[in-house]
C-alpha cells in the first residue's frame, strides 16, 4: 500500500489507476505515431493534415499521464479523478450520439467507448469510497 499523510491507499486502487494511465498513454502514443495508418486500416477518410490526429492524440496521452498522480497518491488527487470522469463520460457520450445519429465514422470506436464507460464507473466508485472515507 501507498500512504499519504497516514492514509493508506489500497493496492487495488493503485493498480486501477496505473492501468487507466497506461491505457490512455498507449492509445495516445499509437495515434501520435501511427494515427494515419490506424485510420486507413479501419477505412476512415484521413483529415486534411496529420495535426488533427496528433493534437487529439497528445491530449489523450497527457490525460493518461495525469492518472499517474492518483496512482501515486489517490487520496490527494481526487480532482484528477473528477476530470477523468468528465473525460471518459464525454468520449462515451459523443460516440453514442454519433452512433445513434448514424454518423459514427467507424464501429472501431465503440469498444473504446465501452472501455471508457468502464473506467468512468471505476473512477466514480473510487470517488464514492473516498467520500465515505472523508466522512469518517
Amino acid at each position: 500500500m501507498s500512504t499519504s499523510i497516514d492514509r493508506a491507499v489500497p493496492a487495488a486502487w493503485r493498480w486501477f489507476f496505473l492501468v487507466a494511465a497506461l491505457y490512455d498513454i498507449g492509445l495516445g502514443l499509437v495515434f501520435m505515431v501511427g494515427g494515419e495508418q490506424v485510420l486507413e486500416a479501419i477505412g476512415m477518410e484521413l483529415p486534411p493534415h496529420i495535426a488533427y490526429i496528433q493534437l487529439a492524440a497528445v491530449f489523450v496521452t497527457v490525460q493518461g499521464l495525469s492518472y499517474l498522480l492518483p496512482w501515486r497518491d489517490a487520496w490527494s488527487n481526487e480532482g484528477i479523478v473528477w476530470v477523468g470522469v468528465a473525460y471518459k463520460g464525454s468520449y462515451a457520450a459523443l460516440a453514442a450520439w454519433y452512433l445513434v445519429m448514424g454518423m459514427l465514422p467507424s464501429v472501431f470506436f465503440i469498444p473504446w467507448a465501452i472501455a471508457d464507460l468502464a473506467f468512468m464507473a471505476g473512477f466514480l466508485w473510487f470517488l464514492r469510497v473516498a467520500a465515505r472515507r472523508r466522512a469518517g
